[in-house]
């Protein structure tokens, strides 16, 4: 089954329909064989249409190759995978081949390469099994030679073995496949950065080349002006619409004014303008102003908005936090939704670090109902209006940011944890308790110096092996903190 991302229930939300991921596929083995066993190749043949039924059930999109028996073959396959620009490309090894037969697809493929052996069933009938027979579960004796080759060759290596029905090595797969789905979505995105840095989180500051040349996709520069004009063309119909929306997805606090709740439904009507105007899939943004003029209104009104359009697969962070904007959406590709926060409290009496944000959330993972309450100062901020306060469902969760390092490395890192109920501060903030398994001081320590930044995301479900396959197809490095740091 495919990865489903969450949705808001019982709401009019719909969620962006994205490109979906390109698998490249083919299968091979040794045309010595096929004279000399006749019906093996069929019999491999039927295997290979299995795997890619398998792959078209995860909602990929399947540029099958074919079947290669020799390494001209394989270079053809490599040609037909590269135009077709794969997130990613499986090979699959139903029996023994050469090397040579598999670099070429690695070498011009340009996506990485996932290598498969999954023999027909979990063990041969021995008294019953030929040299013909045994040809077909012998996918696995390559795999050396192929690891060999790639190293030597400074091509990453990644393989999962296995049987066609065994279901832990196809969930190895299907986490490969997450990981092209991230990698896709980086690829060919459009992550929108509006307004400035917030002044003096040198920490924020993000190298937007960078971010183009390593993860692929497209940082797009807005003015707040660009919002300014769509927000004043909203309808007062749309705005109406857009307040019954809030009605329906919120629980609304008395401390709610009615003309800052129509100002936030007309600034997301905007918002929703802007994004589809400049197709964008992220948006990180931040806007000082100064004495209640229209730029502050704006930037005080986007809470709603930001809020419900995460909620649809379009993250939205605050502060002009670029790489928490991509790591939101990575989150919400591997169907974690994704949620913005940093630090705000540590409970060592429970033993769990509190944290969350002003602003925006992701309203599919919320724990029940999200609130909206009214505020008359953001704190750090200029600005009044309505906030959003809820915490993430309770389970296991998992804190990811993505971290630059002085040479300019980009870094994934990740923790995993569980939020576990408690009291919760009300003050128009998300917030979430969550327990790292020791003492929250040294979480926050090892957490900290990993080189994350103060802004992340917490997503739901434990992660860590679906960002390390991430990074790993993205080619940066990845860290966890599943334990205390050394001094």
């Amino acid at each position: 089954m495919a990865d489903v991302p969450p949705a808001v229930p019982g709401s009019a939300l719909t969620r962006v329909t994205r490109r979906r991921t390109r698998v490249g596929l083919v299968s091979g083995g040794l045309g010595a064989y096929w004279p000399q066993f006749p019906g093996l190749l069929e019999r491999l043949r039927e295997s290979a249409r299995f795997v890619t039924e398998r792959f078209e059930e995860m909602d990929c999109e399947v540029v099958d190759a074919g079947f290669v028996s020799d390494p001209q073959e394989a270079a053809g396959a490599a040609g037909k995978l590269r135009a077709a620009d794969c997130d990613i490309v499986v090979t699959f090894l139903t029996t023994y081949l050469t090397a040579s037969m598999v670099l070429p697809i690695a070498q011009r493929a340009h996506a990485p390469v996932l290598v498969i052996d999954l023999q027909p069933t979990e063990a041969m009938d021995h008294a019953n099994t030929d040299t013909g027979a045994w040809l077909a579960y012998c996918g696995q004796c390559p795999l050396p030679e192929i690891a060999n080759v790639f190293r030597r060759g400074g091509i990453p290596f990644r393989s999962v073995s296995g049987h066609l029905r065994d279901e832990n090595a196809w969930e190895r797969i299907r986490r490969w496949i997450r990981a092209a789905r991230v990698r896709g979505v980086l690829r060919h995105g459009r992550h929108g950065l509006m307004g400035h840095l917030y002044p003096g989180m040198l920490d924020v500051s993000t190298d937007m080349t960078l971010v183009s040349t390593r993860f692929g996709g497209h940082v797009e520069v807005l003015e707040f002006d660009d919002l300014r004009v769509r927000v004043a063309a909203v309808p007062d119909a749309a705005t109406a619409e857009r307040v019954a929306l809030a009605r329906e997805i919120f629980t609304l606090d008395g401390s709610v004014d009615e003309g800052d709740l129509a100002w936030a439904a007309r600034v997301s009507v905007g918002l929703d303008r802007l994004v589809e105007d400049f197709g964008l899939d992220s948006l990180a943004y931040y806007h000082r102003g100064l004495e209640g003029e229209i730029h502050e209104r704006l930037g005080a009104g986007m809470i709603l908005g930001a809020s419900l359009l995460t909620a649809r697969g379009v993250p939205m962070a605050g502060e002009y936090e670029l790489r928490t904007s991509l790591a939101m959406l990575v989150a919400d590709t591997l169907g974690a939704g994704g949620s913005f926060t940093e630090f705000q409290a540590l409970n060592f009496r429970d033993r769990v670090v509190e944290m969350g944000h002003d602003g925006p959330a992701h309203l599919a993972i919320g724990s029940g109902d999200p609130l909206l309450r009214g505020l008359g100062v953001y704190h750090g901020k200029r600005g009044w209006g309505v906030s959003v306060e809820f915490d993430v469902e309770h389970g296991p969760v998992t804190t990811f940011g993505i971290g630059q390092e002085a040479d300019g490395t980009l870094t994934f890192i990740a923790s995993e944890g569980e939020v576990v109920p408690g009291p919760l501060l009300e003050i128009g903030n998300t917030t979430s308790r969550v327990d790292f398994g020791f003492d929250p001081g040294e979480w926050t320590d090892a957490w900290s110096a990993t080189g994350v930044g103060h802004h992340w995301t917490l997503c739901t479900g434990h992660r860590a092996k679906d960002l390390r396959a991430a990074a790993g197809l993205l080619g940066v490095p990845f860290r966890a903190v599943d334990g205390p740091g050394e001094l």
